[in-house]
């Protein structure tokens, strides 16, 4: 064997064997993140279907949401019990504790990173949620922390779905199908349902968004007849429309507890406690309320009236804020019993007389 043969082989030994940059160990590698992609996959879908049925999937419903042959999906559910993350309960896959939390992890990746697609990346909505299914593997539990404090803290994701928190249960709305709305009664979208994309397609193309008012105006076995808030009418098939799930037009109206009221109804004089941000408010437009100190906890009193009443000055951590009614009537606060007087000094030590003028934001941010 000549040396330069000899030399070429032991490039190519090395090249194979490296132990970090190798091919075998790319490879090593890459299969095990093709392994944790799929645990992570069937972990959320587990979860998902557990919040849409009220009941654990079978096997075969496993294998049908991962689009897996059964025979696969039995060995995905015996490796997921292996590692603890799954137990079998009368022929269904539940998920364990440690299971559910790893889930609830991905779950709420995914929802935040949909989020921040649409409202700040500027994608369609019919393109977020394939993005977002590939990214929600790569963001860790504090990245996830991060990316829900620079959004301003959403609700829900575009669709409508909540995002679920770091911890606690994941609220799950109370909301009723289109197909089964009462014909005539106004009702608001709280959630479009994206699969199959073809009829999400259709909801996109007929106008529909969350949070817009609807009311049913006809409704038979061949379509469904909305009116939109605008005015415009939407015909949709009845397997189209069931996709479409609303609440009450009122219903966010109600959602706070009776002591909560919209800050552009506090009376003059008065102090409260912000407790929320609408939920319909987001995107820019939330962080840019956020940003000029309306948090939750924060104290918040009514400063200066306009001589027409809009807009209108509060105190908010020692700055004077001007908002324009619509945008007071987003932040939801609790009236305090006690009002401080002028002269009070505000929560960071300073007298209202100190604080810096009146900022002013865009009326429509």
């Amino acid at each position: 064997m000549t040396f330069a043969l000899w030399l070429l082989m032991a490039g190519v030994l090395l090249l194979v064997l490296w132990p970090r940059h190798g091919l075998w160990a790319r490879w090593k590698a890459w299969r095990a993140a093709r392994q944790r992609i799929l645990i992570e996959d069937a972990l959320k879908s587990i979860l998902e279907y557990t919040l849409d049925h009220r009941t654990d999937p079978s096997p075969e419903a496993l294998a049908g949401l991962l689009h897996l042959p059964l025979a696969r999906a039995q060995a995905l559910v015996d490796l997921l019990a292996a590692r603890g993350l799954v137990e079998r309960r009368a022929g269904r896959v539940h998920l364990t504790d440690a299971g559910r939390d790893w889930a609830v992890h991905i779950l709420r990746a995914h929802r935040l990173w949909e989020r921040y697609l649409h409202d700040h990346a500027g994608w369609p909505l019919d393109q977020v949620h394939p993005q977002a299914h590939r990214l929600e593997h790569r963001l860790s539990p504090t990245a996830a922390q991060r990316l829900y404090e620079a959004l301003g803290y959403p609700a829900t994701d575009p669709h409508g779905d909540p995002i679920p928190p770091s911890q606690g249960e994941i609220p799950q709305p109370s909301t009723t199908p289109l197909t089964d709305w009462p014909v005539g009664q106004p009702a608001r979208i709280a959630h479009l349902e994206d699969e199959p994309a073809m009829a999400y397609q259709q909801l996109l193309a007929c106008g529909l968004q969350v949070g817009q008012q609807v009311q049913v105006l006809e409704r038979t076995p061949e379509r469904v007849v909305l009116l939109r808030e605008d005015g415009e009418e939407c015909r949709l098939a009845p397997g189209v429309a069931a996709n479409v799930h609303v609440v009450p037009a009122e219903a966010h109206e109600r959602r706070m507890p009776p002591d909560v009221l919209p800050l552009n109804q506090l009376p003059d004089d008065a102090e409260a406690e912000v407790v929320a941000i609408d939920p319909a408010v987001q995107g820019l437009a939330r962080r840019r309320l956020l940003d000029l100190g309306f948090t939750p906890g924060a104290r918040v009193r009514v400063y200066l009236r306009a001589m027409f009443g809009d807009p209108r000055a509060y105190l908010v951590r020692g700055t004077r804020i001007a908002l324009r009614e619509e945008q007071a009537a987003r932040i939801w606060v609790r009236p305090l019993p006690t009002a401080p007087s002028p002269n009070t000094l505000n929560d960071e030590g300073a007298s209202p007389h100190d604080a810096t003028p009146a900022q002013t934001p865009n009326p429509r941010p």
